[in-house]
């Protein structure tokens, strides 16, 4: 295929994407800035003042880099399960797989989307952290280069989750029973040193725990693990999931019928 018409190719899966999600931005923006302030109003200005301060931050301002990267996860991922799912349930992700378009390029399109999405939120959900706290950008490049890889990686697990979906209700499973769990006990609320040494080694078998961190890194400075360590694993994720994507849009698994 031409590198031009492969570039228009990706021009209008992404257009596509990000215009699909900002017409119902009542439905894909809205709800998760509602959902995600009140996790400051409750966490952070009920429950805040009680605990005191976390890591030499009150606890408003320890958590908010924590929530914003919780909006990113649930984001990227569910933009990239829902339009790819509804794109086969609809049947005409047929009709760009049989085009003369290569895999690849439909990949990095569903994928550029997610990203966008949660990116979007992303800004929209720390706009309103800052009518709760204040955050001192500690490092602007790393906080740049977390929420990029961690928007990518999800947005990849989304389209692994769309691919294997065979109903509705199958888009469901992995954000209630993987996602959630592992959000909630990825050290958004609370310092792992504050568990006990076994839980701590558990925890470290998270990896929201580390992307988590490592924007927390990137905005106050303060992290429970190594930043090092973060970027690894997530460039480690991305090579994974992304091979995986790319050898199942080729083989057509559970998409040629």
């Amino acid at each position: 295929m031409h590198k031009k018409s492969t570039l228009i190719a990706l021009n209008t899966i992404v257009i596509k994407e990000i215009t699909r999600f900002t017409r119902i931005w009542m439905q894909t923006i809205l709800p998760p800035t509602i959902g995600m302030s009140l996790y400051f109003i409750i966490f952070g200005s009920l429950i805040g003042p009680r605990i005191g301060t976390m890591n030499g931050f009150n606890y408003m301002e320890y958590i908010a880099p924590g929530i914003i990267m919780m909006a990113i996860i649930n984001n990227s991922y569910g933009n990239v399960v829902s339009s790819f799912f509804g794109a086969k349930f609809q049947k005409h992700i047929e009709e760009m797989l049989v085009a003369p378009i290569p895999n690849i390029v439909i990949l990095i399109g569903f994928v550029t989307g997610g990203v966008a999405r949660g990116i979007l939120v992303g800004i929209v959900v720390t706009i309103v952290a800052l009518f709760f706290t204040k955050l001192n950008l500690h490092n602007l490049s790393i906080t740049i280069a977390i929420v990029l890889l961690t928007s990518i990686t999800f947005s990849l697990g989304g389209l692994i989750n769309a691919i294997y979906a065979e109903k509705f209700d199958d888009i469901a499973i992995i954000p209630t029973f993987v996602l959630a769990p592992l959000i909630y006990l990825g050290g958004v609320f609370y310092s792992i040193d504050m568990l006990p040494e076994f839980w701590q080694k558990i925890s470290s078998l998270n990896p929201i725990l580390y992307m988590v961190n490592a924007f927390r890194y990137g905005v106050l400075g303060e992290s429970d693990i190594n930043i090092y360590h973060a970027f690894t694993m997530l460039t480690f994720f991305i090579l994974i999931l992304f091979f995986i994507s790319l050898h199942l849009l080729n083989k057509g698994t559970r998409i040629k019928n």
